[in-house]
């Protein structure tokens, strides 16, 4: 028997950071509480009305898809003081009409009403009332807000006036939540009711599901406002009574009033949507009169091919026989697409890409199946050519598989945006065209540190307790709980308890909405029509976006088209490589017609100089590249294809590898079949091979080769007994031996499970083939471009000029009569741009080098001060440029020129005012006004140079780097000596390992314990990288003064590896001087006697008498071809080890003619509740 009571005020996660009830979980408590329907009713959206709708409706509970509006006071254009109050009132979709209402509502709140919150206003509704109920609302309800107010005459007023457009379908909602003011609303509302014969309805306005929820819910809300909980000025509710009661509890509420929980199962019987999703809405494509999308299309693909086989006869013979098999191919994907209707979707993606192509915006090779099709190759969609490389349309698009086709774009990351604008402005605007919401949702670790921030428990603490939460994709806390010991431990303290219990309530929510990466859709008729709208932002100034309000899924299922504009990063590099190397050199590369056989290439990946190649640079791939040895383009696709977690677990790779280098036969199973396995040395690589071989030997059609594939890939038990036995009786009627052919089968069924796309791997290795053959040929400008487009990222932009460096190419700082915007490429030298001077921006870097361009080089700091505009290149810009050095080819040091930077902007200004006055000084007369000899030139003062650390010091301010050196540069000898790692290694290092590291500081935070003990945060960086580091208390206190000093650091501490890179919990800290004494324990020098004579040795004697000390010392000599020879030293010949000692052994017998052994560092152990590090033999000194 269903429930007497239905809930139609209700709020979902998607009413953001408010609302606490995940849909599913509302669902399974309607049917607990046998409820027949429910609604849902989000505050100013519907983002989740279709999750609800479609989710409900399977779950046999009838869905009543709803809003609260918040409905402006005024006219919902207005803003400002003039907006008056925002109220609720709850609008529920009736039928498809009103849920059509619903939509536009919803969107004009969100793209027209924003003020705050989505508005709409009273004659907005009532222009859009049909097949919509009308509730109250809640104590904010315009009328509820008015009783309480004592202002029953204006609530009357509005009560008869929405009474006279919607009639019986406006009632007045009363609840019963322990709020006084409540009482007062209920009374006037229900006398109201009765006066205008107005119908009344109870509701819960459920905010969370259970009464125990009430809690977190609060948590919820704190978290929406930043406020801690403690904090009494935060947003709470008045009552914990807004859940998912039961229709009983319900009644018991209003035994004063059985009519309105009655009136809840009416409206419910009344509301009756019924929603479709059988059609595909194409957008409307323009063709001329007198012509079909099919016509178009067909015309489009053929006169495409004409003109790509023209481009292949200019590289390659094209005869008759193979000019014959691209034709029949393109007819036979022609004939395809046609009968499954999408000639109108070929001909909009190739409108747009070619558009972008046309416009020199970068656009890449193809990505997913879509390369496997001919017709887009032809049209211009994808540039890899299918035949050549096997690739199969049927991957694509299967005429036995209906789905829609899904070409995903990859276009240059800095303009993709113009690709969109021209769409909207090609289909219609913003009515036609939106880009695709996105929900964020609160994971296991990011709720962790969100309630832990609440909660107001210790940052360290939390952090702690997040770490815990194990690196896995999607993994929950409940997943998290299970597997992880130490977390369930941790539990056992009543605080952490709390912060796990709340965070397992609120994990999962919606806490924000973005934009889709790539998702765009394209409508036919008004995108509203369809589904509702938001915008991108409601901040001041920001242009607005239009987006769905509904997911990507949800999007797809109400029949909109979907296509995918991505922002790949990577082509914008290989632009901007091209664009230096034609700047630079004078040549204009077309990628298209590089040979796919280079030499310098396939070396440079062989040697793994992959940093920076597309999809090649990670350090496991790296491995993989040097490993295999790519020879040919097809071996790149396979790399592609291999480096995933399946075929590198299940031993795929090693075989693959194996066997390419003849180390093993490769295994073909029928000789029918060797044909497709070759290019893969016998190893089932990707998913177009499982085709091919159900096509061989069972005699399947390509389409249902695809179908297989598929079943094969979800692996459910009874749908893969099906395919077995249609396999085999194919394979009976093709002759192939039962035994056999059960073999290949189980062969294919294994692999089709790792198998990967091989048309996705091809359009991939096309990039990272590009990117390869770029570095190899014009390094310098590849790295620029690399270090362009990372520039914001120190650690990227470090790596790059480590590599530069590597390959011997100048990286040189930014200079006033060379650099531009980025890095640029001059003389094989790469050259800093003026963006990355801090305080120096877009319109002071125009300025700069338009007034450069126009009038030549600056020829001193004065006559740079005379001829910019001061109001775009003020002192601040201009004090960032000197300390990056941006002046030093002027002849003058950076002291000076900071010195004299007023007086010769004061002259500047001297000279300007001059100019406005009309008059001349006279050496000016005659000269032209770019001229320097306008302005006299300020003497340089006599001010010493910066110290070296002054001015890498300075360097590092203004640009993030060190530029002409490296603090460490002067003590690396020494640094190499006695660390046992460089930061960039700590990576591959086991988390709890003990290291012993060094560097400087770069930044220093210092935090308060809950106790108020005294610890820090540090930034720890070397030569390569940086590093975090945590100085605990019980440490902290006694080598403060060495965290405050600029002087070189030693670190012992303990490894933690989290998902943002390596950490170091500190055990010790030392200087560079006293760790080289107390830690060394051998100085082992190596010395050839083929370059040493006598003297050398005595010299060696006195210098080692002169630093006598403890550490003992080892003298190997080394007889060529003869062997070696260790000379006795007397027990009490020890040294001090320091850096003078090893400059002076470099400086007679070179760097490496000995080795610093150091004391193994011990890990900690705890004692005493603290942790105590111990040296190998020897006492800590702290």
């Amino acid at each position: 028997m269903s429930a007497s009571f239905v809930h139609l005020h209700v709020h979902t996660q998607y009413s953001l950071l408010d609302g606490a009830i995940r849909i599913p979980d509302m669902i399974l408590r309607a049917q607990d509480l046998s409820m027949d329907a429910v609604a849902i009713t989000d505050h100013g959206a519907m983002f989740g009305a279709l999750e609800f709708y479609e989710k409900a409706t399977k779950a046999g509970i009838k869905p009543i898809v709803g809003c609260e509006f918040y409905m402006a006071e005024h006219d919902m254009l207005l803003k400002g003081k003039d907006a008056g109050h925002n109220f609720h009132l709850v609008a529920l979709a009736m039928n498809k009409t009103g849920y059509a209402n619903l939509m536009k509502l919803a969107s004009l709140a969100q793209t027209k009403g924003f003020y705050r919150r989505p508005r709409i206003d009273w004659q907005t509704l009532f222009a859009h009332n049909e097949g919509l109920i009308i509730l109250s609302a809640c104590l904010k309800g315009e009328l509820a807000w008015r009783m309480v107010q004592k202002d029953e005459e204006r609530a009357c007023l509005r009560a008869k006036e929405v009474q006279g457009v919607f009639g019986d379908r406006f009632y007045l909602e009363i609840q019963e939540n322990e709020i006084p003011e409540q009482t007062i609303a209920n009374k006037g509302l229900i006398s109201l009711a009765k006066d205008l014969g107005i119908g009344l309805v109870a509701t819960n306005d459920c905010h969370y599901l259970r009464a125990e929820d009430a809690y977190a819910h609060e948590v919820l809300l704190a978290i929406q406002s930043g406020k801690i909980m403690s904090d009494p000025t935060r947003f709470h509710f008045s009552t914990n009574k807004l859940f998912f009661r039961s229709a009983e509890e319900m009644a018991g509420l209003f035994h004063y009033c059985p009519e309105a929980i009655a009136n809840t199962k009416a409206i419910a019987e009344r509301c009756n949507l019924e929603l479709k999703f059988d059609q595909h809405y194409f957008p409307a494509f323009p063709v001329e009169k007198g012509h079909t999308l099919d016509e178009d299309f067909a015309d489009a693909c053929l006169r495409g091919l004409d003109k790509r086989l023209e481009e292949m006869a200019g590289m390659q013979e094209v005869d008759r026989e193979l000019e014959q098999t691209y034709r029949d191919r393109l007819t036979h994907e022609i004939d395809v697409i046609q009968q499954m209707g999408f000639s109108g979707y070929f001909l909009i993606v190739a409108d747009f890409i070619n558009w972008a192509k046309n416009k020199d915006i970068p656009v890449g090779p193809g990505r997913g199946s879509g390369a496997g099709s001919l017709a887009a190759y032809s049209m211009g969609i994808t540039d890899i050519d299918p035949i050549p490389y096997g690739l199969i349309f049927e991957r694509f698009l299967n005429i036995e598989r209906k789905s829609m086709p899904d070409f995903d774009v990859d276009f240059c990351r800095d303009r993709r945006d113009e690709v969109l604008d021209y769409v909207r402005q090609r289909y219609g605007g913003d009515e036609y065209v939106a880009q695709i919401v996105t929900y964020g949702s609160m994971k296991a670790r990011a709720v962790v540190r969100d309630v832990g921030r609440v909660l107001d428990i210790p940052l360290p603490e939390v952090d702690k307790v997040a770490k815990l939460v194990p690196e896995k994709v999607n993994i929950t806390l409940k997943e998290a709980l299970e597997t992880e010991p130490r977390l369930r431990e941790a539990m056992k303290d009543d605080k952490i308890h709390e912060l796990i219990t709340i965070s397992l309530s609120l994990e999962g929510l919606s806490r924000h909405k973005s934009i889709h990466a790539a998702g765009v859709v394209i409508a036919p008729r008004p995108i509203v029509e369809f589904l509702p709208v938001c915008v991108k932002s409601d901040k001041a100034g920001d242009e607005k976006e239009i987006l769905t309000q509904y997911a990507m899924s949800y999007v797809e299922k109400v029949g909109l088209i979907k296509f995918d504009f991505l922002g790949l990063k990577t082509l914008t590099v290989i632009d901007r490589a091209l664009k230096l190397i034609e700047f630079d050199l004078g040549l204009k590369i077309n990628l298209n017609k590089i040979p796919m056989d280079d030499a310098k290439t396939f070396a440079l990946l062989q040697q793994g100089e992959c940093l920076g190649v597309f999809q090649l640079e990670s350090d496991g791939m790296r491995d993989l590249v040097k490993r295999l040895q790519p020879e040919q383009f097809s071996d790149l696709i396979a790399l592609v294809a291999l480096y995933r977690p399946g075929p590198i677990d299940s031993g795929m790779v090693d075989d693959f590898v194996d066997t390419k280098h003849g180390r093993k036969e490769p295994h073909y199973p029928l000789p029918e079949i060797k044909e497709v396995l070759e290019e893969t040395y016998g190893v089932i690589v990707y998913q177009e091979q499982v085709m091919k071989i159900s096509n061989i030997l069972a005699g399947y059609s390509l389409g249902d080769a695809d179908i297989l594939r598929r079943a094969m890939g979800k692996k459910k038990p009874e749908i893969m007994e099906q395919e077995r036995g249609r396999f085999m009786a194919g394979a009976k009627n093709c002759h192939i031996p039962e035994d056999q052919a059960g073999y290949v089968f189980d062969l294919m069924a294994k692999f089709a499970g790792y198998g990967f796309n091989k048309s996705h791997s091809a359009g991939y290795a096309l990039v990272a083939y590009q990117t390869a053959y770029l570095k190899a040929h014009y390094p310098a400008q590849f790295l620029a471009a690399l270090l362009s487009c990372d520039k914001d990222s120190t650690d990227k932009v470090v790596k790059y000029i480590q590599e530069c460096k590597r390959m011997h190419i100048d990286v040189l700082p930014p200079d006033i009569n060379e650099s531009f915007q980025d890095f640029t490429v001059i003389n094989n030298r790469v050259r800093f741009g003026l963006a990355a001077v801090k305080n120096v921006g877009g319109g002071a870097i125009e300025s700069i080098v338009e007034e450069r361009k126009a009038n030549g080089e600056y020829h001193s700091l004065t006559d740079f001060c005379a001829r910019i505009d001061a109001t775009k290149v003020n002192r601040k810009v201009m004090e960032s440029l000197i300390k990056a050095g941006t002046f030093d080819t002027l002849n003058n040091h950076r002291a000076q020129l900071l010195t004299m930077l007023d007086a010769s902007m004061e002259r500047a200004k001297v000279l300007l005012r001059d100019k406005l006055s009309g008059q001349m000084s006279l050496f000016s007369l005659g000269e032209s006004p770019a001229n320097p000899m306008e302005i006299a030139e300020v003497e340089p003062p006599q001010v010493e140079r910066w110290s070296d650390l002054e001015r890498l010091t300075y360097e590092k301010e203004t640009v993030g780097f060190f530029l002409t050196g490296h603090p460490l540069e002067a003590v690396q000898i020494e640094l190499e000596q006695v660390v046992g790692s460089s930061i960039a290694a700590l990576a591959n290092v086991r988390a709890g390992q003990t290291v012993r590291i060094g560097g400087l500081i770069s930044q220093y935070r210092e935090h308060k314990t809950k106790k108020g003990d005294r610890m820090a945060f540090l930034v720890l960086e070397d030569l390569e990288s940086s590093l975090e580091v945590i100085v605990f208390p019980t440490l902290f206190t006694s080598v403060e003064h060495l965290l405050i000093s600029e002087q070189p650091l030693v670190f012992v501490g303990t490894v933690e590896q989290s998902e943002r890179g390596p950490k170091l919990t500190a055990e010790e800290v030392r200087t560079l001087t006293d760790t080289m004494e107390q830690c060394s324990e051998q100085l082992r020098i190596s010395l050839p006697t083929s370059t040493i004579g006598r003297n050398d040795l005595i010299s060696l004697k006195e210098l080692l008498y002169h630093h006598h000390g403890s550490t003992p010392v080892e003298i190997r000599l080394h007889f060529p071809r003869r062997g070696e020879v260790d000379i006795a030293v007397f027990q009490d010949m020890g040294v001090r080890a320091n850096r003078e000692l090893l400059h002076e052994i470099a400086k007679l017998f070179g760097s490496n003619s000995f080795q610093l052994a150091m004391k193994t560092p011990i890990t900690p152990k705890r004692k005493n509740g603290q942790w105590q590090a111990k040296e190998k033999d020897a006492e800590i000194a702290q």
